[in-house]
């Protein structure tokens, strides 16, 4: 492979949009052994939270999708295979990229949620400001300004 057809490569799986409209592989091979990936994945998305005895399961899952990442990067950092070898492995590691955003994704609030939390947590933090600002306090139960 020439040096720009790997840097190529290598900025496709590095791009941070490279898993949009990415779809999670059906199956991925880890360390020997066939893992049904899609399904995994939507199994344990298909759930609002991770329940406590899964937590374990999809945190070494994660953890072994990311060194399979590593192990699939190395070949082309390397310079170790074939065009054709190395567009294969980018398109496995951008798969893989993709069901670690499935996974890492699984305990953050929806952005609805996430919006109106921030948005009571913004109108305290004001409360809070005009209280200081105009001299009253929760403890002098508002009674007027403080006088210097």
């Amino acid at each position: 492979m020439k040096e720009y057809e790997r840097k190529q490569l290598l900025e496709r799986v590095n791009r941070e949009s490279s898993t949009v409209g990415v779809d999670i592989p059906e199956s991925i091979e880890i360390q020997g052994e066939e893992i049904d990936l899609r399904s995994f994945v939507f199994e344990i998305k298909r759930r609002d939270s991770v329940p406590p005895g899964e937590r374990d399961r999809v945190e070494r899952a994660k953890r072994n999708l990311r060194r399979e990442r590593l192990d699939r990067l190395e070949p082309i950092e390397e310079n170790e295979v074939s065009r054709e070898e190395g567009e294969e492995l980018a398109s496995s590691i951008i798969g893989i990229d993709r069901a670690l955003e499935a996974l890492e994704g699984l305990d953050a609030p929806d952005p609805e949620t996430e919006a109106k939390r921030q948005e009571a947590a913004d109108r305290k933090r004001w409360m809070n400001f005009l209280k200081k600002a105009l001299g009253r306090d929760d403890a002098s139960g508002g009674g007027g300004r403080t006088r210097f």
